[in-house]
């Protein structure tokens, strides 16, 4: 299983942002899909994530101005970003709880770097 994620970039503080991130291979199911960040010096920590069928969670610092959304049909999960800040500066990297022939597992994409200038 590989997880693609795309669309970081350069945006000036109060910007928007879409990141999307398509899982590829032998997947049977998708039990949730998510974005986690790390910032330089800091832990990767929690954006946003949805279990399957359910709501979604958000870390309070985005809550308001992030938006998770997946499409299953394609394996796909997007994190529309907006009113960015500098604080928002950080590698994203996206997460897929999945069924292979192996049983389920986490798999996490490569980053995408996300930067916010003020």
């Amino acid at each position: 299983v590989q997880l693609q994620a795309s669309g970081g970039g350069l945006v000036q503080a109060g910007g928007s942002l879409r990141l999307s991130c398509a899982a590829s291979g032998s997947i049977f199911d998708i039990g949730e899909m998510g974005w986690y960040r790390q910032a330089p010096g800091k832990q990767r920590q929690l954006v946003a994530r949805r279990i399957r069928g359910e709501s979604a969670d958000y870390a309070d610092a985005v809550k308001g101005r992030f938006t998770i959304s997946e499409d299953y049909a394609k394996n796909t999960v997007f994190l529309q970003m907006n009113s960015l800040n500098p604080e928002d500066t950080a590698d994203y990297y996206c997460h897929g709880r999945m069924e292979t022939s192996t049983g389920w597992g986490d798999y996490f994409g490569q980053g995408t770097l996300v930067t916010v200038s003020s």
